[in-house]
């Protein structure tokens, strides 16, 4: 038996480990999800096994399940071999869905409609749910996240946002607990899930076994979060000619003082009829399109050389400096000068 579940959080008065399930589908990274199994097993073990002290009861009991039960082939052609279908799994107290190798264009693969299924009937009966990464787009198939605050990696948050209308998403943050009781957990990026994992193990297991954990696996939390790691995605995908030939002229031009007018004129569309046609095809304005295009002409400026953060804010576009700096922080949630410091000196 898991142990139960009052208001959102699983009880600590019981001895019995946590049933949990991460789900197993051949999409899903097997790195990501053999760290979820590895570290999950960990808790209450290594910790005191190198420090000579006898080991504690697990916490979780964490077990690979698919939907079949049958091996299946990783996106890199490794044969995973799950422990058990998900049909005939105990009741779950917790469930993880890995990061998945998708294309954001394409349609939601066949094999997640049953899953998500069971994933919902799971929460219903009280399980916590959590995704990493683009897992979060299974977990979106379920309807749980319809009218809470979700993340995902930053490269499929418009995706998302466009294919499920009713999820609030925060591309900004590397965790993202929401629901009633919070039972309903996402995380940004692939190596967000060392992220997750201290905050759940934290939640059910304590603050000082997390604290462990991060120490024994070296796991540094993301408190930046994640646009200092996000680069300009493609955006939506549209057949919008007079639009793409805007794109392409942007893309070179992005340095024009008034760039919105150029492609307004370009376009030979009259100003509203292309900022609203624009909008329709790419989710975005003219303008941020543009500021979106300086920032990372910027940032690989910040990356590749030493020239002074005025000089570059004047090079792809900015009059005053004051205004890139605002524009950079919100793009990617740090200064400048923190993200000049933090790519240069992290390789």
């Amino acid at each position: 038996m898991t142990k139960p579940v009052e208001n959102g959080h699983i009880m600590s008065n019981s001895d019995s480990p946590v049933e949990t399930v991460v789900i197993g589908l051949p999409r899903a990274s097997a790195s990501t999800t053999f760290a979820i199994l590895d570290v999950l097993a960990s808790v209450g073990r290594d910790w005191e096994m190198l420090h000579g002290a006898p080991a504690r009861p697990p916490r979780f009991k964490a077990r690979l399940l698919s939907l079949d039960g049958l091996p299946y082939d990783d996106p890199n052609g490794r044969r995973i071999t799950p422990e058990g279908a998900l049909p005939q799994a105990p009741a779950p107290g917790l469930i993880i869905v890995p990061d998945l190798h998708l294309d954001p264009y394409a349609p939601a693969p066949e094999t997640f409609a049953p899953i998500a299924q069971w994933i919902r009937q799971a929460h219903d009966h009280g399980a916590l749910v959590a995704s990493v990464c683009s897992g979060a787009l299974l977990l979106a198939e379920t309807g749980l996240l319809n009218g809470v605050e979700a993340t995902t990696h930053w490269a499929y948050s418009d995706i998302m946002a466009q294919r499920f209308l009713q999820i609030r998403m925060r591309r900004e943050r590397i965790l993202v607990p929401a629901g009633e009781g919070h039972r309903i957990i996402t995380a940004g990026g692939a190596s967000a899930w060392g992220d997750l994992l201290l905050y759940l193990i934290a939640r059910i297991a304590g603050t000082e076994e997390a604290r462990r954990i991060a120490k024994l696996y070296l796991i540094e939390p993301h408190a930046q979060g994640q646009l200092c790691y996000a680069s300009l995605s493609a955006g939506r995908q549209h057949t919008d000619h007079i639009v793409a030939n805007a794109q392409v002229w942007a893309a070179k031009h992005y340095d024009n003082r008034n760039p919105v007018q150029a492609m307004a004129q370009l376009s030979k569309l009259s100003r509203r009829s292309f900022l609203r046609r624009f909008r329709k095809a790419t989710g975005q304005s003219p303008l941020q399109y543009v500021q979106t295009l300086r920032v990372e002409e910027a940032k690989q400026m910040l990356e590749t050389s030493d020239a002074a953060i005025d000089d570059i804010a004047a090079d792809v576009g900015y009059d005053e400096p004051s205004s890139f700096r605002a524009a950079f922080r919100k793009h990617v949630g740090i200064t400048a000068s923190a993200y000049r410091k933090k790519w240069r000196t992290s390789f």
